[in-house]
């Protein structure tokens, strides 16, 4: 490549066809989306903060077992998300910018429809969902009214996950920040005052959420509309037309059936949290809060890897998906070892901060070491779950899910049994790792069909 290509190719940052990857195109992506992703367990984190404060371990568990059971739900639905960045970045790529609307809308419909449906059947959910987790009474009390309450921003909530993924897509960091400070910051700002000055407890915590969502969603369909080209608006026919349909309803059946699965594992290190006592699951659901800081914090790189392996897939364009892999692997597996030294010096003050119960706070330090080395164990799931929702290999992504699950269910028959929580917490690391290394060994295959396809 010449000088005066690379300069050609450097400066197309908006257009479609080659383009350079640079650390400064890398962190455009990721630094505001990491900002805006951190919002998120800094919710999780003042949410147990709250409850935590209130000094009863049941409060607590009730609170755990129904973030749980909303993960189940609405994370499922991160295909949404997945989906529509990957189409949209690939579109964005060729520079076909009615399919990027069209994508917008077809998404926005099925999270709306979604979203609906699941409003109307919240008690069936809660109840199948109290059956799976099985908390005792007290604890299924405080979880049933949290979920029912909460599971009012269903439609907003999946519509948010569809503006953001188009966002994404298009590679504008910034604009997500805004969104995610928007929704996140209205959650934490009322779950403060509604759960400990107005003294609402755990409902205060689930109407914060309710109003972000809300307000979120109201917001990005604004900003996100009022920036379409309406030129090359796309016709009612043609984003609902069935060839165009099918590739969004594959991506998103692979991509719902990968996130069900991840969360499964989540929710089964809850439920057998929850058959080791009280104190045990209030301790891991603190140190899960501490795991899902290191995870949304590498989410940022990921999130640029998703949009810039699908521009240059959308681009035809092999040297930017090589180098865009190669660099957000470097910049996340620095992170994730910065991440985990961080919680390892740190994580025991962390834990003073969550929650006043002593006893609660005695058992999370014992487990803390396992909760600090997740950064590092799931740095390349991460990066790797990026590089295939941009590359659209839905497929593939499922298909190592499950069979890192497979191993993760083989670990926690064997080290559960002997170890307790220690095995508990060696398994989620192991998952981690299992999840990376599986979608590692088959990335040199996929990029050589792809791009050859593509030629």
């Amino acid at each position: 490549m010449t000088a005066a290509q690379t300069t050609d190719i450097s400066e197309n940052s908006q257009g479609a066809g080659p383009f350079l990857v640079t650390n400064r195109l890398i962190l455009s992506i990721a630094v505001p989306m990491t900002l805006g992703f951190l919002t998120t367990p800094l919710l999780g984190l003042v949410d147990t903060a709250v409850v935590g404060h209130m000094g009863q371990a049941t409060l607590l568990a009730g609170l755990a077992v129904g973030a749980i059971l909303f993960d189940l739900l609405f994370t499922t639905f991160n295909f949404l998300r997945a989906a529509t960045t990957g189409l949209v970045a690939q579109a964005f790529g060729r520079g076909d910018r009615a399919e990027e609307q069209a994508v917008f809308w077809r998404s926005l419909i099925i999270a709306v429809v979604c979203g609906t449906a699941i409003v109307l059947l919240s008690r069936l959910l809660l109840a199948a969902g109290l059956w799976l987790m099985a908390p005792g009474p007290e604890v299924a009390a405080v979880t049933s009214t949290y979920f029912l309450c909460r599971i009012l921003s269903g439609p907003a909530a999946l519509a948010n996950y569809t503006i953001l993924g188009y966002v994404l897509g298009r590679g504008q960091g910034t604009t997500g920040l805004m969104l995610q400070t928007l929704i996140n910051g209205i959650n934490i700002v009322l779950c403060i005052f509604l759960g400990l000055y107005l003294g609402w407890g755990v409902m205060g915590v689930a109407l914060g959420t309710v109003t972000g969502e809300v307000v979120g969603a109201i917001v990005g369909f604004a900003v996100v509309y009022g920036r379409f080209d309406r030129t090359v608006s796309p016709s009612w026919a043609s984003v609902v037309a069935r060839e165009r349909l099918k590739p969004l309803f594959g991506l998103n059946r692979d991509i719902m059936i990968r996130s069900f699965v991840l969360l499964g594992a989540f929710a089964l290190m809850t439920r057998i949290g929850t058959s080791l006592g009280p104190l045990t699951l209030a301790a891991n659901a603190v140190l899960m809060t501490i795991f899902l800081v290191a995870g949304y914090y590498l989410d940022g790189l990921a999130n640029a890897a998703e949009q810039l392996t699908g521009r240059a897939i959308g681009a035809r364009f092999r040297p930017a998906f090589d180098r865009a892999l190669r660099m957000t692997a470097i910049w996340s597996l620095a992170l994730a070892g910065f991440t985990t030294t961080v919680f390892l010096l740190f994580g025991d003050s962390l834990v003073d901060l969550l929650t006043t119960a002593e006893d609660v706070r005695a058992e999370a330090y014992v487990y803390m070491p396992w909760a600090a080395i997740t950064a590092m164990t799931g740095a390349l799931a991460f990066l790797m779950d990026g590089v295939f929702i941009g590359a659209t290999w839905s497929r593939d992504m499922r298909n190592m899910m499950l069979a890192a699950f497979a191993g993760y269910i083989v670990a926690l028959c064997l080290l559960v049994p002997v170890f307790g929580n220690h095995g508990l917490w060696a398994s989620l690391n192991l998952f981690l790792l299992f999840r990376g290394l599986f979608l590692i060994a088959l990335v040199p295959r996929r990029t050589a069909q792809t791009f050859l396809a593509a030629q």
